[in-house]
């Protein structure tokens, strides 16, 4: 049975457009523009101090300016909010069959348990391993490999499903099998970023395949 990491950002739920105009908001109040495709490219899924750093060098607080944009994410992400199709129905099987599962993200601690309180499923993850605690965030694999520690599994039992070309990299630098959800990029770009196979959401009849290949049957 397989092991499933899920980032949270673009993955379980399509929070981008939330996070982008925040984004472009803090831009504006600096006399700049953010263009979407820029976000995607050098932005999406990257941690928040990190991203700062290259774009805001000069602010003094970027751990502060992250706090203040994170909030107001939160306070913009109505709840309930709509899962990524399919990610319920998958969670569910994966309860049923007690399968291992995670959260690995970039998002802080404070989003993630909203956005999983939002779409319903935060009762059905333990384990949750926050970038920003972690000595090293995504794009490292570190996020990852600490998910299947505390999961006590192995990188050849697990597969991950990203969404970000930093998350992509880092969940393929573990070692995981990974699933690119188009819901940002397209199948070139995250394949392009490490992912094996890319779905459009979880009701992609190809997940069916990425699921035999952790149960002895060929894909």
């Amino acid at each position: 049975m397989p092991a499933l990491l899920f980032d949270l950002d673009g993955t379980m739920l399509n929070s981008d457009p939330i996070h982008l105009q925040v984004y472009k908001e803090m831009w504006a109040a600096r006399g700049m523009e953010l263009a979407d495709a820029e976000y995607m490219t050098h932005m999406h899924g990257r941690l928040n101090v990190d991203i700062y750093a290259d774009f805001l060098p000069d602010e003094p607080d970027h751990q502060g300016l992250s706090d203040w944009k994170e909030a107001q994410f939160r306070a913009r992400l109505p709840r309930p909010y709509p899962a990524m199709p399919g990610v319920g129905a998958l969670v569910a099987q994966a309860v049923a069959e007690d399968w291992p599962r995670a959260i690995v993200t970039n998002a802080m601690r404070l989003n993630a348990e909203a956005m999983l309180d939002a779409i319903g499923l935060r009762q059905h993850f333990e384990v949750i391993v926050i970038g920003e605690e972690c000595p090293r965030g995504k794009p490292d694999p570190y996020p990852y490999q600490e998910a299947m520690r505390q999961l006590g599994v192995t990188p050849d039992q697990a597969v991950a499903f990203e969404d970000s070309p930093s998350g992509t990299r880092a969940a393929r630098s573990s070692g995981a099998y990974t699933v690119g959800i188009r819901s940002g990029l397209d199948d070139h770009s995250l394949r392009q970023a490490g992912a094996h196979v890319t779905l459009q959401d979880f009701t992609d009849p190809a997940l069916s395949d990425v699921l035999k290949r952790f149960k002895g049957v060929a894909a």
